[in-house]
């Protein structure tokens, strides 16, 4: 089963497994992103995500698609949080189910990596020193 999502509840790992399993899969391969206690070196306390979700799904489904004909995956699971994330708290799930590793591993990592440059997700750093700001990621979705 497919699952395309932007949430603001905590995301199921255990549920997503389940949704890619298939008999026909060799192989899942997973990508779990969490929030980090630091970025650029500096001390960090938590993220907060916003997003435009009706584009956001759309998208999410979209490069779902894309996984599944350029690299023959068989299901595919992809989440994204919104809200106030604390340290240690999963923000982003990449589940794919494939024939073998090489297409799991490969359909995974590139899930990440549209999903990055392509959804529309925004992120603000809360800094151990109090301050706030939206990060300017080269990799991020900017609008164009």
């Amino acid at each position: 089963m497919d699952i395309y999502r932007i949430t603001k509840e905590p995301i199921d790992v255990a549920s997503a497994l389940v949704a890619i399993g298939d008999d026909r899969a060799g192989a899942q391969a997973l990508f779990l992103g969490t929030v980090r206690n630091e970025f650029a070196g500096r001390a960090s306390r938590g993220l907060y995500y916003d997003a435009y979700e009706p584009l956001a799904e759309k998208e999410l489904r979209r490069i779902g698609d894309e996984l599944k004909q350029d690299f023959g995956a068989l299901h595919v699971v992809l989440i994204h949080r919104i809200g106030e994330l604390p340290l240690g708290e999963v923000s982003v799930l990449v589940a794919v189910s494939a024939g073998h590793r090489t297409e799991a591993f490969a359909a995974a990592r590139e899930g990440i990596d549209r999903i990055k440059s392509r959804v529309p997700i925004w992120k603000k750093e809360h800094w151990d020193d109090g301050q706030d700001a939206w990060h300017d990621d080269p990799e991020a979705f900017s609008p164009k």
